[in-house]
């Protein structure tokens, strides 16, 4: 049963009060570490485009460090223009029919990815690891048009507030839009709008309309609803077979809703080396344009001294009665003990945003077996943070984009994307070389079974191996044979052997025969 307006209302205000805990460290984090995507420091209402978010920012550090972060990420992860995960066959699908069903679901992998492509998802998914690293991403799903078949959009984070099912998903999200009401009926088709809204703005339809999106999950059904921000109305309502947002979390305590990612480990030391910047750079300025005392008859008074470069402060004497009528003040400071300060800052904030690690850019190229390595280093460095990028993010992202695709009419999926039925096997550049740990195993295995001679060679199953092997490195089932087709091979391979031991030995009875003639 859908919910009512005003318990939708209730719901909404209590959300966003939770969410104003988070509202001053989000904030700060955003401020120094991503400010062109500032918009918490009064919302979107009274943020102003192109006003300049960066009058507090002294260093870039963070800045960059945040952007090669979400970078790295997406090309470890979710690399551009490449597949980065594979569907499979799950538990539940018979053996024997795995073959035929991995064929179909490769051809469904091939479909996913073209409709990203196609699509934008590259562009959506950068957006949306920029948010990741200060703790907590959005992103939309929507179905879209014969030219963007689906529509990704990264939201930002700021407009969007949830809630928790019982299993810790996100379950519910509400998000706050201010709409033009000349174009409600064409973002909405099926809105209905009363009689008394249409009379307040029939004199000014430019007017801004403030609504309330809600999509909840209620006795197992998902419910999409608009609601006006002063009544409880609802002007939309819609009943949808699969949730369209995407909401994840880089790190989260079990109590807490919202995520924490590394910008806001490192924070402390982006805003110590911040200031440290902006006490080097005004130290310099003074030094530069130096602050000078000259003699005054008058009385000195503190308060109206100002230290700026050019400065000049009245005092009684420059050192006695002789000493001279203008002298500069002594400079205060170490820069030397500062540019050791803020170095040892940096490697703080790039250790922690996982930006130490990366080649300078005039290296040459690297060799396969680095790149696996470094792989394995980020997969390490990511810890829990990769499991939650894998079930918070990938998983959502595909599930979403096939049941929309189902949905058009794109595929026919009868079967659930649920592990059981369906799997999303991470076939990635950062996947792949947490693999590479399993494959390295099996291959010491086979080794030490060879050197255990015919004996060994029984506790091995070559056929599984390889298809393992096959699974572990994403190779699709079309290049690879069936079982039937295997047993036919090996069929024509002992005919063929056998025909061949034949012709051997009648080529060794005619050359005994031949030494008994001559004799």
């Amino acid at each position: 049963m859908a919910l009512t307006a005003q318990e939708i209302k209730t719901r909404y205000k209590k959300a966003e009060s939770h969410k104003e805990l988070w509202r001053s460290i989000y904030e700060e984090a955003y401020e120094y570490a991503l400010p062109m995507r500032n918009l918490y420091d009064g919302y979107a209402e009274t943020n102003t485009p192109g006003q300049n978010k960066m009058k507090r920012v002294f260093d870039s550090t963070a800045i960059h460090s945040t952007v090669r972060f979400a970078n790295r990420i997406q090309s470890s992860l979710f690399p551009p223009q490449q597949k980065w995960c594979r569907l499979e066959p799950g538990l539940d699908i018979p053996e024997e029919r795995k073959i035929e069903a991995q064929q179909v679901l490769d051809l469904y992998t091939e479909k996913m990815f073209g409709v990203m492509n196609q699509s934008g998802f590259d562009l959506a998914i950068g957006e949306f690891l920029l948010d990741l690293a200060v703790g907590t991403a959005v992103m939309l799903i929507q179905p879209g048009d014969e030219t963007t078949p689906i529509r990704y959009t990264a939201i930002p984070s700021h407009q969007v507030t949830f809630e928790e099912g019982p299993n810790g998903t996100v379950d519910t999200v509400y998000r706050r839009l201010r709409r033009p009401y000349r174009v409600l009926e064409r973002e909405f088709p099926d809105i209905s709008i009363p009689a008394d809204m249409q009379a307040r703005y029939k004199d000014d339809p430019t007017k801004e309309v403030e609504l309330i999106e809600a999509t909840y999950t209620e006795n197992g059904y998902i419910h999409y609803c608009i609601l006006t921000k002063e009544e409880d109305i609802k002007l939309v309502s819609r009943d949808l077979k699969s949730f369209p947002w995407v909401v994840s979390r880089y790190m989260k305590a079990s109590n807490e809703r919202y995520g924490r990612g590394p910008v806001l480990y490192a924070l402390p030391d982006i805003k110590t080396l911040n200031k440290v910047v902006e006490l080097t750079l005004k130290n310099a300025s003074i030094s530069i344009g130096g602050v000078f005392t000259a003699v005054d008859d008058g009385v000195l008074n503190p308060q109206a001294i100002s230290i700026v470069p050019g400065a000049v402060i009245g005092v009684s004497s420059n050192g006695g009665p002789r000493g001279p009528s203008l002298a500069p003040l002594p400079r205060s400071g170490d820069n030397n003990l500062s540019q050791i300060v803020s170095n040892d800052l940096r490697v703080a904030i790039r250790k922690t945003l996982l930006d130490e690690s990366l080649p300078p850019d005039n290296m040459s190229a690297r060799s396969a077996t680095e790149i696996v390595e470094r792989m394995k280093e980020l997969s390490q460095n990511l810890g829990a943070a990769f499991g939650r990028l894998i079930n918070e993010t990938m998983f959502p992202i595909v599930r979403r984009s096939l049941e929309l695709m189902d949905e058009m009419g794109m595929i026919d999926l009868p079967l659930k994307i649920n592990g059981l039925e369906v799997t999303v096997n991470p076939v990635s550049p950062l996947a792949m070389a947490s693999n590479m740990d399993k494959l390295n195993e099996v291959m010491h295995f086979m080794q030490i079974t060879q050197q255990l001679g015919p004996m060994g060679q029984t506790l091995i199953k070559i056929d599984a191996i390889g298809d393992y092997i096959a699974d572990q490195l994403g190779i699709p089932a079309k290049l690879r044979t069936s079982p039937q087709e295997r047993a036919e091979m090996q069929q024509e391979m002992m005919q063929m052997a056998q025909q061949a031991m034949e012709q051997e030995g009648v080529v060794d009875t005619a050359g005994a025969v031949s030494e008994v003639i001559g004799e």
